[in-house]
């Protein structure tokens, strides 16, 4: 049977993830408050902060941008990075 958390994200109850996605305490926070749906939701937006900002995933500092993105993009505590992403209509 599936794990079902109260995703922060979503709002709703949902399926959660089947292992802490990111190491230490910020993985275990969203392992407990995050859903598959805004997991995958996450990855997709993460993506795009990666091509917009030319980050090179090997520099620790950009690893460090991703994870604060991560936390704000799940749990708030600040704007967003922009990217140019326009959604396509309805």
């Amino acid at each position: 049977m599936a794990r079902t958390v109260h995703c922060v994200k979503l709002g709703t109850d949902a399926e959660g993830l089947d292992r802490a996605p990111y190491p230490g305490p910020l993985g275990q926070r969203l392992f407990d408050n995050v859903s598959k749906a805004a997991w995958a939701e996450w990855l997709q937006h993460q993506t795009r902060l990666i091509n917009e900002y030319r980050l090179v995933l090997s520099d620790a500092e950009a690893r460090r941008f991703l994870a604060k993105e991560m936390e704000k993009y799940f749990f708030g505590g600040g704007e967003l990075a922009q990217t140019s992403y326009v959604p396509p209509p309805a």
